[in-house]
């Protein structure tokens, strides 16, 4: 396989392009070369070997974006080893990752055409103080920061990406 990899990301308070970034480094140390933007900026896949694509799930939803992405590059994924991540619960309790996983499971059925190779829940970041209107709602503001993501699962799943990307490039 050629090592020409798409990272591409839809966030609302950043914490998914944080993600997308250190996944991008893990690649890049693997000897890829990882081109690493939001999907709202991407024009074509058709130059890529593989995509990587990351989002997170708001109110139980893929991100608009990501949703754009897909239905939009739809053609061109087909041609290409996609994996998957996603940004989810922001608690680290196994509950809520399995809620997140039935969450994203029912989204992207209606992309029955995606096949990830690789698919991951990562835990997301909550800070109130990035919330725009929410933090209208009382209950939103005065909960607490949190930062679920698991640094090391997050690695550690870059690392085996090679693995799963060209085992899918060689069907």
């Amino acid at each position: 396989m050629r090592k020409n990899v798409l990272l591409a990301w839809a966030t609302r308070y950043g914490s998914t392009e944080e993600v997308a970034h250190a996944i991008a480094d893990d690649l890049l140390k693997q000897g890829f070369t990882v081109h690493a933007q939001p999907m709202a900026e991407v024009k074509s896949v058709d130059r890529y070997d593989a995509a990587v694509l990351g989002f997170a799930l708001y109110m139980s939803h893929i991100h608009k974006d990501a949703r754009r992405f897909l239905a939009t590059h739809e053609e061109q994924l087909r041609h290409v080893p996609v994996a998957v991540f996603c940004l989810g619960p922001v608690h680290a309790e196994e509950k809520e990752f399995v809620e997140a996983r039935r969450q994203l499971d029912k989204q992207l059925m209606r992309f029955p055409w995606l096949s990830p190779v690789a698919l991951e829940i990562v835990g997301g970041r909550f800070d109130p103080g990035k919330l725009g209107y929410l933090r209208l709602i009382p209950a939103m503001r005065n909960m607490p920061t949190s930062d679920a993501r698991n640094w090391e699962a997050i690695h550690s799943w870059a690392y085996h990406l090679p693995a799963a990307l060209e085992t899918a490039s060689m069907r």
